[in-house]
């Protein structure tokens, strides 16, 4: 099973990219099941469930005008769905959950759906403003409704633009970025309890090339000096831990004329139980 996160900033630009990707992914042989979007910038009246429903997607939006905005992609129809945090009260359109058939039975944890959140975090500005304490805020709803989700779905799988920073690999220039946005000790710290609660980094489940990033800012050439960051990020529960099979950042879309900002992070699942045996 493969799964992917793509903070896409702007559906409307970006949706040939979007199609086009997923169509070579398909055409390896090893199709995405499930694509998490971010920054849609539309509302759900905008959104191309026409175009997605062609390329053989069903497709959940949780959009709004300008900002923000949401999507769940994937070959098969998604359950249960939940938008928002609930319980939280927000009228940002940042997340989006569903259940999808993931039917495979370990001695770990038998047949069971596997849980989906695709999220857009707050950017929260700068350390000190209004947005960072509502950034603080967001992340502490987050953690309590996972917290809850996790009991109930065991195979989960939160993914999507945390913008935050693991550590100083996920930094370019980790001195000059040293507590700015994205780097702070306080939203790091919401990502160490993420990872207390019992979900893993799936993409440093495995060794990786030195200043991996997966965002790169248009200005002074960015990505061509490859100065970005590592913010989006696919975490999996201990349940899913033994069934990764493989946590890539693919570059090869931010090489595209009028590329997002950020480029896919993807990663892949067992297929079957006895792969892991």
């Amino acid at each position: 099973m493969k799964l992917a996160t793509w903070n896409v900033n702007s559906l409307t630009v970006r949706l040939p990219q979007v199609l086009d990707w997923l169509a070579t992914q398909s055409a390896t042989g090893s199709p995405v099941d499930v694509l998490a979007l971010q920054e849609l910038k539309m509302t759900d009246d905008k959104f191309p469930f026409d175009a997605f429903s062609n390329a053989g997607y069903s497709a959940i939006a949780f959009g709004q005008k300008t900002y923000n905005g949401v999507a769940l992609l994937s070959r098969a129809t998604g359950t249960d769905v939940v938008k928002n945090i609930p319980g939280f009260n927000d009228d940002m359109a940042r997340v989006l959950c569903a259940s999808y058939p993931y039917n495979i039975d370990t001695q770990e944890a038998p047949a069971q759906p596997i849980r989906v959140i695709g999220a857009y975090f707050p950017n929260g500005q700068e350390p000190g403003s209004d947005k960072f304490e509502y950034k603080m805020a967001w992340l502490k709803g987050l953690r309590n409704w996972v917290k809850d989700e996790l009991t109930r779905y065991p195979r989960l799988v939160l993914m999507g633009d945390y913008n935050i920073t693991f550590d100083d690999l996920d930094v370019w220039d980790p001195v000059g970025m040293q507590g700015q946005i994205h780097c702070t000790e306080e939203e790091r710290y919401h990502l160490r309890a993420l990872v207390a609660m019992g979900l893993s980094d799936a993409f440093r489940l495995f060794q990786q090339p030195e200043k991996s990033y997966s965002w790169w800012d248009y200005r002074d050439f960015g990505f061509r000096r490859n100065r970005g960051m590592r913010i989006d990020h696919i975490l999996v529960s201990n349940a899913l831990k033994s069934l990764v099979t493989s946590c890539v950042i693919d570059k090869t879309p931010r090489k595209n004329e009028r590329p997002s900002d950020h480029t896919p992070v993807v990663v892949e699942l067992a297929s079957s139980a006895h792969v892991m045996d």
